[in-house]
């Protein structure tokens, strides 16, 4: 099997899967529900999206789903930041994790929502910083205000100022 053979199974692959299981050629003929922001979502109905709710599913640059295809990835209109999940799209799932029962899941979601706008290795060095042991308090305290005010990520901040405290507690900082 060639490689473009390979990338092209593994790209059907993917859009398979993120339809629920049908070709984005089905979704795309499907007709779509009206428009929503998420007010309204039901997790029996809409979930998951990509499959019920492909209307509301966008990239980053407003593309739909459909738009996403295997010709359009070989003809480079289709780009690695497109098939990243977009804030929005997290704050969907979020509402049907809240209304199934599960908020801990939402806020995690939430969570990840606000990390879409860090670089990927800014969010390693930050993981990275926080284990335990590998960062002092004031560190910590550092990057917890880079989220708030240099991303605007509030719920992380407030993440990595308890994780600051629980580690100050149990011991868990870097002593320098």
């Amino acid at each position: 099997m060639s490689q473009e053979d390979m990338i092209s199974a593994i790209v059907r692959e993917v859009l398979q899967e993120m339809n629920g299981g049908k070709s984005a050629a089905k979704v795309a003929a499907a007709p779509a529900p009206a428009a929503t922001n998420g007010a309204g979502l039901d997790p029996a109905k809409d979930f998951p999206l990509s499959a019920k709710r492909p209307d509301l599913v966008k990239t980053a640059t407003g593309k739909r789903l459909a738009d996403i295809t295997m010709e359009a990835v070989m003809k480079g209109e289709i780009t690695a930041d497109e098939l990243r999940i977009t804030p929005e799209t997290l704050e969907l799932q979020a509402q049907i994790a809240e209304k199934v029962g599960r908020p801990q899941l939402a806020r995690n979601m939430r969570r990840a929502g606000e990390l879409t706008r860090l670089p990927d290795d800014r969010i390693l060095q930050i993981y990275n910083a926080l284990r335990p042991y590998r960062s002092s308090k004031a560190e910590l305290l550092a990057i917890a205000d880079e989220l708030e005010n240099k991303y605007g990520a509030k719920v992380n901040a407030a993440f990595v100022r308890e994780a600051c405290d629980v580690y100050e507690r149990r011991g868990r900082l870097r002593q320098d």
